[in-house]
Parts: structure tokens; sequence; C-alpha cells
């Protein structure tokens, strides 16, 4: 059975349109209509088109992933494949 919860912002606020689907051991983050990463255990999977949409995109996938990375070192994540990316859309 899946269950799907807010994305809490930096300021305690809900934020509406950044969601999180738990399933089981996956967790995926949708932004507004775009699935944007998923987390499957230890695997980190993100959407190459929308992992960094716009800024606001980026810092709630931060907040998903539990990160302070800048977005050069999460393209490096990926570059080492750290990261899988794979179109979820």
């Amino acid at each position: 059975m899946s269950r799907i919860t807010y994305i809490i912002n930096a300021r305690g606020n809900v934020s509406k349109n950044q969601l999180v689907i738990l399933d089981g051991n996956k967790e995926t983050f949708q932004s507004y209509q775009s699935i944007i990463a998923v987390k499957d255990g230890a695997t980190v999977t993100l959407d190459p088109m929308f992992w960094d949409y716009s800024a606001t995109t980026l810092k709630f996938l931060k907040l998903f992933l539990g990160v302070t990375y800048t977005k050069a070192e999460i393209q490096a994540k990926i570059d080492s494949g750290d990261y899988k990316t794979i179109n979820l859309n």
C-alpha cells in the first residue's frame, strides 16, 4: 500500500506541490506532475530531464535526499555512478 506525504520546507511549512510517495522500501519524490527521484534502499535514481529543472526543484530534491550537495556535486555523483539516471516520466 502506498502512502503520500508532503515535503516540509526549511521554514517548517508543508510544500503542497512537493510530494513523497512511500511504497515499501521505495520512496519517490514528485514535484508538481513530474517524478524527480526515486530512493530504493541505498540506490538513488534521478530523472535526467527534471532533477535540476529549477532552483526550487533542486532545493526540494536535496531535502528529499537529505543532502547539502551543490548542483555540481550531484552531477559528480551522477557521473561517478553513485546516482543512477533514467527517464521516470
